[in-house]
């Protein structure tokens, strides 16, 4: 199915070991590479992500390197997982190596700072920039799936978008198992905004929990979100059957609730009175809705669209505002009609 049976792994973080774990279950050689000689060393010896996915073993068809080159060679299909603010510098490096005609599938979850771009513009700016002709098949991988359960083999179900609707079948089929389920879509857009903007919520609803708010609070603040992220969506131009899917819906659902989401954990110790500053020297791994969520406020500011909670997430983070104070401020708002 797969040319020479190689699929890479650009990132060895948590959900890169996590997918590359998954792909070698199905019998891929797959190369996971590191950015640190330190890290790819580790993985090497140790056979174990000790530093961000600890207590899973390493298959033995599973190769740490730290070569983009030696990754891209005779490889038809790459996951890019790497934090969305380094993601161009790592795909520019590995743009050079890459095969004709092959897939590179993002499954990174933000919007870089400097340029407002999601992970897919990123890479299509990246080719039309180095002059490449060669023909680069470009996919989002979005859905809920925090690592460890990934990594635990519970029954997840995830969604693969390419503009192709058949590349984006050929990449299901490549990565679906009996407990991974895999569907397709065409609307990357959607799927990566939905993937981005989810991150934002996640640190609203921590907040909420943070401050010892019910359940009440944080339905009704999901379900705003949600409303948020489609208005958006669809001012960018997303499917807007994209937001009640996997990306949508489920992975909003996941990311506010879930014990394992980095983004709702700094929300909650920002509601709890941490510091932001105090809260990521703690965190060895990326919480994307911090970085995001600046991206996402500068990019409103050109467009007709409302979004408060956006808007308190953005003063929490950047302009120390108090979260009570934030939470009266959504709550006193204009009346609205739903």
């Amino acid at each position: 199915m797969v040319k020479n049976n190689k699929i890479s792994v650009i990132g060895a973080g948590s959900w890169g070991t996590s997918l590359a774990t998954v792909l070698a279950s199905k019998g891929y050689d797959v190369y996971l590479w590191g950015h640190l000689d330190e890290h790819v060393e580790s993985l090497k010896k140790n056979r174990e992500n000790l530093d961000f996915l600890p207590g899973y073993q390493l298959a033995d068809n599973i190769y740490p390197t730290n070569s983009l080159e030696l990754c891209a060679k005779d490889c038809e299909v790459i996951c890019m997982v790497v934090p969305s603010q380094v993601y161009r510098n790592v795909f520019n490096n590995l743009l050079p190596y890459l095969e004709e005609d092959c897939s590179v599938i993002s499954a990174a979850k933000g919007i870089e700072n400097t340029s407002l771009l999601t992970m897919s513009e990123i890479m299509e700016e990246c080719i039309k920039d180095a002059g490449i002709t060669k023909k680069i098949n470009l996919a989002v991988l979005s859905g809920p799936s925090f690592a460890k359960e990934v990594a635990d083999k519970i029954p997840t179900a995830i969604t693969i978008g390419c503009k192709d609707i058949d590349k984006a079948k050929f990449l299901q089929n490549v990565l679906v198992t009996d407990y991974f389920r895999v569907y397709a879509s065409t609307d990357l857009i959607g799927l990566e905004i939905c993937g981005a903007l989810k991150n934002i919520v996640a640190i609203a609803a921590g907040i909420c929990d943070g401050l010892g708010y019910g359940l009440n609070t944080r339905a009704a603040l999901i379900t705003r979100g949600l409303k948020e992220i489609s208005r958006f969506g669809v001012a960018k131009g997303a499917d807007v059957q994209s937001f009640s899917g996997l990306s949508g819906l489920g992975d909003l659902l996941l990311t506010c609730t879930g014990d394992l989401s980095r983004n709702r954990s700094v929300g909650l110790k920002l509601g709890q009175g941490r510091t932001l500053d105090e809260i990521l020297s703690e965190m060895n791994m990326v919480a994307e809705g911090v970085k995001t969520t600046k991206s996402v406020y500068e990019l409103v500011q050109n467009m007709d669209i409302e979004m408060p909670i956006l808007e308190q997430v953005y003063l929490i983070l950047y302009e120390n505002k108090a979260c009570s104070e934030a939470v009266k401020d959504l709550l006193t708002r204009e009346l609205k009609v739903e």
